[in-house]
């Protein structure tokens, strides 16, 4: 896998925004920081080409997006964003802020419903003998 260089300034505007999360982003945080959602990894303000995901299971490539009143107007903007995402291998999953403070248990499960669908969890090998 050959690695790009990393954008300087968007690697810092990315640390800064860690330290300046939204009520709905630090709730959100809340509820996917320490492996607490079913121990799946996820990391926040995550730099991916020139767009820093809110959210995002890196190994399982699903970004989580928190869409605020900023995002109003902005539809075909976050469209074509997710669809620049898509097409480098990234799921991405939009919440609005109400959802995640009104229902923070509902957007865990959607969450947990795409991490299901992405990533579902490897069988074991049949034991010798067993398998058709």
């Amino acid at each position: 896998m050959i690695r790009q260089p990393r954008d300087k300034v968007l690697i810092e505007r990315a640390k800064a925004a860690r330290s300046s999360m939204s009520p709905p982003e630090a709730a959100m945080w809340k509820i996917l920081r320490g492996h607490r959602l079913a121990g799946w990894k996820f990391t926040r303000q995550v730099p991916v080409e020139t767009y820093i995901l809110d959210f995002a299971a890196r190994r399982e490539r699903i970004a989580i997006e928190v869409d605020g009143d900023s995002h109003a107007g902005r539809e075909d903007y976050d469209e074509l964003r997710t669809q620049k995402l898509q097409t480098l291998g990234w799921s991405v999953i939009r919440f609005l802020n109400s959802d995640i403070l009104n229902n923070p248990d509902g957007v865990a499960t959607a969450i947990l419903a795409r991490l299901a669908e992405e990533s579902p969890s490897p069988q074991p090998s049949p034991r010798r003998g067993e398998g058709v």
